[in-house]
């Protein structure tokens, strides 16, 4: 017959070292099992160990700090928990062994207990530790009957295996937890990633729309006699682009205009293009020949070692007003694409490449060479000035539009020539062309209208950006007599 374990079990003087007891509850919390729905797993281990021990009742408990909680119950339908003390799955759950009582009617602390003393009349009690893999006893597998009886040593051993069956199913559903846990912690992670990547992305496109209002003028001036119309658009709204145009005032009625791109993008580009801008300004001021300009420009970004090797394109036009009301329009160019001279003509408008002969890139070269062209601007005219993101671009069959291509695109347009109209149906051919490899595009258009055709000094500001934000009208205009 087997050794009976009952008493340190059983005695409630005895009661565990508050450490262990400690360190046996943070593993109960580990499994994460106390108040989980029913498991049909735990519920086949109590009826498996009923009919195996042939008693008509068999419970799998985990033993909480202030009572016994029932995992699966087989024969004591209705009842979830009881009290820890006095309980016999409290005084078994502190051994490793199997503790067996096989009359509890002579155990001075079992006959006590509800389950002994109530109706249920137990007179029979066996329970095996549920013990994991570091130690821990987590609760009991128990059987009970009303009637007092004595097992063997084989029986004892089943109902330990029963119990080593409860832990394995533990440990699996553990198993899971951490897989389904992680899981969640791994989606959550890249939720948070994708909307801190939205709000940098975001932050980093508000940035760059507020740092490129600030090269470019918020709106063209009005020119008395000339309506101007002007478009820039980024290829990135997380890219601050390099292109940049202006027109001002100068002397004795005249005005400044240019345009131009700065070589990369980013925030070293908005530098370089912040210098160019108001170089240009300030050299026109001191000498109004465009040429003087660009030689200025060229030594401004020779000399500033922050520059390092960045260098621009640039196109530079002098406006005097002429007596027909035309404009006399002296350009002079620095490795920049050739302006395009609208005129219209009986059969409809012809279309003339501005190029001056000479003119190398600015910033590139100390000795470098601009050359300038004259040519005038009558009423009903038109004056085209573009970076090359316009002519590069790519058509549906991948070839770039290039100059030919935009040549053939200019002469249809309708006479006499508006350089609002001019704006709004390049933009209309633009955005006809796929996006892939787009760069940036900045426009600006000159027209001179004709005495019946408006008021003189209209501007027309068609400000676009890759990422517009709320303070930034797109398509506005202003009409300045």
């Amino acid at each position: 017959m087997p050794e009976q374990v009952s008493p340190p079990a059983i005695a409630p003087k005895e009661t565990p070292v508050a450490s262990v007891e400690a360190a046996r509850m943070a593993a109960v919390r580990r499994y994460d099992i106390l108040d989980t729905p029913p498991d049909g797993a735990y519920d086949r281990v109590a009826a498996l160990a009923a009919r195996l021990f042939e008693v008509p009742v068999a419970t799998v408990t985990i033993v909480d700090e202030d009572r016994i909680w029932f995992k699966a119950t087989h024969g004591l339908e209705g009842v979830t928990e009881i009290g820890r003390d006095p309980g016999l799955c409290a005084s078994a759950v502190l051994t490793d062994d199997v503790t067996v009582i096989p009359d509890t009617l002579l155990d001075p602390v079992a006959c006590s207990n509800p389950l002994v003393a109530g109706p249920m009349g137990v007179r029979f009690y066996a329970a095996a530790p549920i013990i994991t893999a570091d130690g821990h006893r987590l609760g009991t597998v128990n059987v009970l009957d009303t009637r007092s009886r004595e097992i063997s040593e084989a029986d004892s051993a089943t109902l330990a295996d029963l119990a080593a069956v409860v832990r394995d199913q533990l440990e699996l559903r553990l198993s899971a937890l951490h897989v389904v846990r992680a899981e969640q912690e791994k989606r959550q992670a890249e939720e948070e990633a994708r909307r801190r990547a939205e709000r940098d992305k975001a932050a980093i496109a508000a940035f760059a729309s507020t740092l490129q209002r600030t090269l470019v003028p918020p709106a063209l001036p009005a020119v008395p006699g000339l309506e101007l119309a002007c478009h820039y658009q980024t290829a990135s709204p997380q890219q601050v682009g390099g292109d940049f145009y202006d027109v001002f005032p100068v002397d004795g009625g005249r005005w400044a205009f240019f345009l131009g791109d700065v070589c990369g993008k980013g925030a070293e580009a908005a530098s370089v293009t912040s210098l160019t801008r108001y170089t240009l300004r300030a050299a026109a001021l001191v000498d109004a020949d465009p040429t003087a300009a660009l030689k200025a420009l060229n030594s401004a970004l020779l000399l500033d070692a922050a520059v390092g090797t960045r260098f621009c394109t640039a196109i530079f036009g002098l406006l005097d007003p002429a007596q027909d009301g035309g404009f006399t329009v002296t350009l002079a160019t620095g490795g920049h694409p050739p302006a395009y001279h609208l005129s219209p003509t009986d059969d409809g408008v012809r279309v003339e490449a501005v190029r001056a002969k000479g003119g190398m890139l600015v910033g590139a070269f100390a000795e470098a060479a601009f050359a300038s062209r004259t040519l005038h601007l009558a009423p009903g005219q038109g004056l085209l000035l573009y970076t090359d993101g316009l002519t590069e671009a790519r058509t549906a069959d991948g070839r770039m539009l290039d100059d030919t291509g935009l040549a053939d695109f200019l002469t249809q347009r309708r006479a006499p020539i508006s350089a609002g109209r001019l704006i709004d149906d390049t933009v209309a051919l633009l955005d006809t062309l796929p996006d892939t490899e787009r760069d940036d595009v900045a426009l600006l258009a000159l027209s001179v209208p004709t005495p019946d055709a408006a008021p003189s000094g209209i501007t027309t500001t068609a400000h676009s950006a890759a990422a517009p934000t709320a303070d930034t009208p797109v398509g506005q205009e202003n009409r300045r007599p």
